[in-house]
């Protein structure tokens, strides 16, 4: 199918596309088009005006800060994967990215057009939720600053009002000596995730877990946060943790993925990356 029609705006400036997404009716942002554009295809979303927000050199930053490291909203996928920096820095963020569809679609979707769309089988925004990474969102009203633990509301849907776009996502430096994994369960390779889990584990000095935390994708409508606090202090994370840790949760399901398939896989996957993360953890504290 074919795109409805639609009026197309290509500002250089941030100031000029606020002023354009304030101003019009029905107007639409457009980011690395990855989803937006078979969504307009297929007739499930129909914007009067769209916004390509690809001309704003503004958005499209990577760079190391005190904090962390500092993504444009516009910044692709595959500059993050090939930065030597991410990795050192955020190496969840690396993980993460590892995963997500194939090179030819990694070069044009953006980090901000993932995180803001909220796919619930996307790989960013479980990786967001985990680490609680940091959104700046711009509108002609100005900027605020809000965690991710605020910003996903549910399934597709953030805190995001219609006026206001993610200017930059800052993904905070992992602490000295930690250790991360991203798994996630697919049909194929680079298909989106029935399933995806993301973890960090830092240790103390005689090897117990001072700090850890794990976020869930796939489950419910958006990226879920699991209290993982009574980790602290152990050495290893028992057989059936995953299990025991998902108990009574709600889980959304469907016909070819039911709630009871999804939260088994998702205790596997939780016991394999909790144990990955300290393998690796024990790794670098020996470095």
């Amino acid at each position: 199918m074919k795109a409805p029609a639609f009026t197309y705006h290509a500002p250089t400036q941030l100031k000029d596309a606020l002023q354009l997404l304030a101003d019009l009716p029905n107007a639409r942002v457009l980011a690395g088009g990855q989803s937006l554009m078979p969504m307009l295809n297929l007739r499930v979303a129909g914007p009067d005006h769209l916004i390509d927000l690809g001309h704003i050199e503004e958005l499209k930053a990577l760079q190391s800060v005190e904090g962390g490291v500092l993504t444009g909203s516009m910044c692709t996928q595959r500059r993050v994967e090939r930065s030597p920096e991410v990795g050192e820095i955020c190496p969840l963020l690396r993980d993460a990215i590892r995963h997500v569809g194939h090179q030819q679609t990694r070069n044009r979707g953006t980090i901000g057009g993932s995180v803001s769309h909220l796919d619930p089988g996307a790989e960013l925004p479980v990786a967001a939720a985990a680490l609680n990474a940091t959104i700046t969102i711009a509108s002609l009203r100005g900027e605020r600053i809000v965690p991710f633990s605020d910003f996903a509301q549910g399934y597709l849907t953030s805190c995001l009002e219609p006026d206001e776009i993610v200017k930059q996502i800052l993904w905070p430096k992992a602490p000295k000596g930690a250790g991360t994994a991203f798994l996630e369960f697919n049909r194929r390779p680079a298909d989106f995730a029935v399933v995806s889990v993301a973890t960090q584990i830092v240790l103390e000095d005689d090897g117990t877990i001072a700090q850890s935390s794990l976020a869930l994708g796939g489950v419910q409508g958006a990226p879920l946060v699991l209290d993982i606090s009574g980790l602290s202090g152990a050495r290893t994370v028992h057989e059936g943790f995953g299990e025991d840790l998902l108990r009574g949760l709600d889980c959304d399901g469907d016909e070819l993925y039911p709630a009871e398939f999804r939260l088994e896989i998702a205790s596997v996957l939780i016991g394999r990356a909790l144990s990955k993360a300290l393998a690796q953890a024990r790794s670098v504290a020996h470095v």
